[in-house]
């Protein structure tokens, strides 16, 4: 396989710059469509069928595996939105410096949708027929929360053995193994206009209520069990001689631990539950919308399997934690082994800088195609 690849190195980078060079951030549903057809032609002229979720407001999710697959035991999952609007390419598109490529999206991860197909590809060509024992799901809306796509993955994941998820490796090549779960929160407090010069003392404060809340909630972080709260963004008020009648808060909260999401809940609505300042109401929105990835019994498992392919392979893979969130913790949470990280090595993902090493992308495309051998050829036996 690792021949083929080498062989079609430049091949990959061409079909790497034509997906860069589309614009498809999460909102702009024409542009991830654009992806999803490109990649749907190409996994369909490889005997894939493709069951197409058409969505309103997000790209259209694409659940796909091959026409003679049975019940596969691995479930991929990749995503085809950006963070970048329409209009990026324009300003940045796809270029190659030296042993880098740049682009919007390049490796946050587009380089994993070319790793991902090539990874199939390379395994139809050895006479592998492990490419008949994935499913993989390609959505939309990730880079948002996955907010329509979440149900399907947990319905096509449910029962398989183990979750390949096709997020970068960090720059120093890592694997990921553990992710923080999140919740998003909207504090919203209702006060009473008046004259802060004239009678104050008709009013009641929202930003004074707010600003009481705010200590609290920043009391419920607990650095060394991983529980962090956040007050990310505050606004209020209508002018400075005005006393606010409406203050709103965003609320950002990281967990390391399942169990600790019904006890950062509870305390959330203790909080709310009662003001400081009397005349104002209280009201908090939103949910915890990404469980944690734990690093368990299963994922270990999972992982010394991939570290001994990595070492046949020449491939050093050490693995880390992470306080970002991805799909990884959807599969996770079901009790499937999951490991992340296995598109290509790069960094400065959602910016300006965000950069492939472009050696990793062969490497890593190997390293995937053989892990699917692998674990196909475990379950044979």
């Amino acid at each position: 396989m690792e021949s083929f690849l080498i062989q079609h190195e430049s091949e990959m980078l061409l079909l790497l710059e034509e997906l860069v060079n589309i614009d498809s951030g999460s909102h702009y549903k024409d542009g991830v469509d654009r992806i999803g057809r490109l990649l749907e032609t190409s996994y369909k002229e490889l005997g894939f069928e493709v069951n197409k979720i058409e969505q309103e407001e997000f790209g259209d999710h694409l659940i796909m595996q091959h026409k003679d697959a049975v019940d596969p035991e691995i479930i991929i999952l990749a995503h085809m939105d950006t963070v970048f609007p329409e209009g990026t390419v324009a300003e940045r598109p796809f270029r190659i410096e030296g042993n880098r490529a740049f682009g919007p999206g390049v490796i946050d991860m587009k380089a994993s949708q070319v790793a991902l197909l090539y990874a199939v590809k390379a395994l139809i060509e050895n006479g592998c027929t492990a490419y008949k024992n994935i499913r993989i799901v390609l959505n939309s809306d990730e880079e948002v929360g996955s907010l329509t796509s979440r149900s399907f993955i947990e319905k096509e994941a449910a029962g398989r053995k183990y979750a390949l998820v096709m997020e970068p490796a960090r720059k120093d090549g890592s694997l990921v193994t553990a992710r923080r779960g999140k919740g998003n929160y909207t504090l919203i407090i209702e006060g009473r206009a008046a004259h802060s010069g004239i009678e104050p003392e008709k009013g009641r404060s929202a930003i004074e209520q707010l600003a009481y809340k705010i200590i609290q909630l920043h009391e419920l972080s607990d650095h060394e069990k991983g529980i962090n709260v956040n007050v990310g963004v505050i606004e209020g008020g209508s002018s400075a001689n005005t006393v606010s009648d409406h203050a709103e808060a965003q609320i950002d909260i990281r967990i390391a631990e399942l169990e600790q999401a019904e006890l950062v809940e509870e305390k959330l609505e203790e909080i709310c539950s009662s003001s400081e300042v009397s005349g104002t109401k209280i009201l908090l929105e939103g949910e915890m919308n990404r469980p944690p990835m734990e690093k368990n019994r299963k994922t270990r498992a999972l992982l010394r399997i991939i570290q001994d392919v990595a070492g046949e392979i020449g491939v050093e893979i050490e693995d880390t934690a992470t306080g970002g969130g991805s799909d990884a913790s959807f599969t996770s949470a079901l009790g499937i082994a999951t490991i992340d990280g296995l598109g290509p090595v790069g960094g400065n993902a959602h910016s300006d800088k965000e950069y492939l090493e472009i050696p990793s992308l062969v490497e890593r495309t190997l390293l995937l195609a053989t892990i699917i051998q692998r674990l196909t050829e475990k379950h044979q036996k």
